[in-house]
């Protein structure tokens, strides 16, 4: 199930094409597959949480809690991975840079065993920079929420970022 049309009619992409959609590797993919892909307006990741994740070693390993950052992160890249697959082959970006995080909440602990869901949606995007509404939830339950945005930017672009040009 690389990239097809769900019983919903809806699009789905398994971690072969994520891996085509985003730069991310491990131990720093952080979404295992989507689901309910609309266009570039919204969808939803799955990240499986195990105890074998890296920063379960120093995260409180006497009560392994997955940083909220990382569930946030988990938000960017579902996000990330929805405007890749939307443009297609109109625009090849090499990098899709986190440019902001507003209206963070934690709202539960999200521990080995659990599945979080990264239910995205667009609110708005002008050329090459997107914003998007994010919850994570496990069980139905909102565990965190954020808004973020991002930029894509092929190489050049990417460099001259970084450098604050």
């Amino acid at each position: 199930m690389t990239n097809e049309q769900s019983s919903t009619g809806l699009e789905t992409a398994d971690i072969g094409y994520l891996l085509k959609l985003l730069p991310h590797r491990y131990p720093f993919m952080l979404v295992d597959r989507l689901y309910d892909m609309d266009g570039d307006e919204s969808c939803v990741g799955v990240k499986n949480v195990t105890i074998n994740e890296p920063f379960f070693q120093g995260h409180f390993p006497q009560f392994p809690v997955m940083p909220g950052v990382l569930i946030i992160e988990g938000l960017a890249q579902t996000a990330g991975a929805l405007c890749m697959h939307s443009l297609k082959e109109d625009y090849k970006a090499e990098l899709v840079y986190f440019m902001g995080i507003d209206r963070a909440k934690f709202r539960r602990p999200v521990v080995p065993g659990d599945q979080l869901h990264y239910h995205v949606k667009k609110i708005r995007n002008r050329g090459r920079v997107w914003r998007f509404s994010g919850v994570a939830k496990v069980d139905g339950k909102v565990a965190a929420e954020a808004e973020i945005s991002a930029m894509l930017a092929d190489t050049a672009e990417a460099r001259a970022f970084a450098a604050g040009s």
